[in-house]
């Protein structure tokens, strides 16, 4: 079995004075792709903050490996690997492709190193090499979501952390976007996914959570989810 690459363990997280985490542990495996499904509100996104240290966690404990890192800053955890690529894309309007895919290796001092990941990106993105001179604020919502991504691999990520990435994407660039994820994870990226399309992240998931109301109330085997008539009636939009 591989190794445990991300754990969580007992983690609360608050909004204020409104608690959005209520004690969730989950674990993330090498090479795996994990995801997380539950109704709006259930806690997803907020469990992903406190990973990357958008959202300090009250309590509980996360760890990389066996470091902890949940007291730790958002940029020092992303040194670290975990790389975090939140919903709604966030391009820099006034800045080409190739700029904005710089900014996210803003900690690597290797400029070969950053160079070679540049030419990986435009490898596994032809689209962004062919707009790499253009303004980033001009491409379509699908090619800023590859914008997105592609601008994390530039950090190196140990852990990449996506947050709905084939929201408001029409049907044929959601399906895109989940080849690309699963493609990343075959070149041995190892994933904690986010997704509103629950059948479509379970067919990619080894592992998979089920939130409600910020607490783990269902995990399994992503097929063994997939096929569990309570997943199907909640999330997959019935029998099938």
């Amino acid at each position: 079995m591989s190794e445990t690459v991300l754990s969580v363990r007992d983690v609360e997280a608050f909004y204020g004075k409104i608690q959005a985490l209520h004690g969730v542990s989950l674990d993330v495996r090498e090479g795996q792709i994990v995801a997380l499904l539950g109704s709006n509100g259930a806690g997803k996104t907020t469990t992903l903050k406190s990973v990357s240290g958008l959202v300090r966690a009250q309590s509980g404990e996360i760890r990389l490996r066996d470091k902890p890192i949940t007291t730790m800053a958002a940029h020092a955890i992303a040194r670290l690997g975990v790389v975090h690529v939140p919903e709604g894309r966030h391009m820099l309007k006034g800045l080409s492709v190739t700029e904005n895919l710089e900014l996210g290796a803003f900690t690597v001092r290797d400029a070969q190193l950053r160079r070679r990941r540049l030419e990986e990106v435009f490898e596994l993105f032809p689209r962004m090499a062919e707009r790499r001179n253009q303004d980033a604020s001009l491409l379509s919502g699908g090619e800023q979501q590859m914008l997105a991504i592609g601008r994390a691999l530039m950090q190196g990520p140990e852990v990449l952390l996506l947050d709905e990435p084939s929201m408001g994407l029409a049907p044929k660039l959601v399906t895109d976007t989940m080849r690309i994820v699963k493609r990343l994870n075959e070149r041995g990226t190892t994933i904690l996914l986010v997704e509103q399309n629950a059948r479509l992240a379970l067919k990619l998931a080894h592992y998979g959570y089920v939130l409600e109301n910020g607490k783990v109330r269902m995990q399994g085997a992503g097929a063994e989810l997939r096929n569990d008539e309570r997943i199907i009636q909640a999330y997959l939009g019935g029998a099938g």
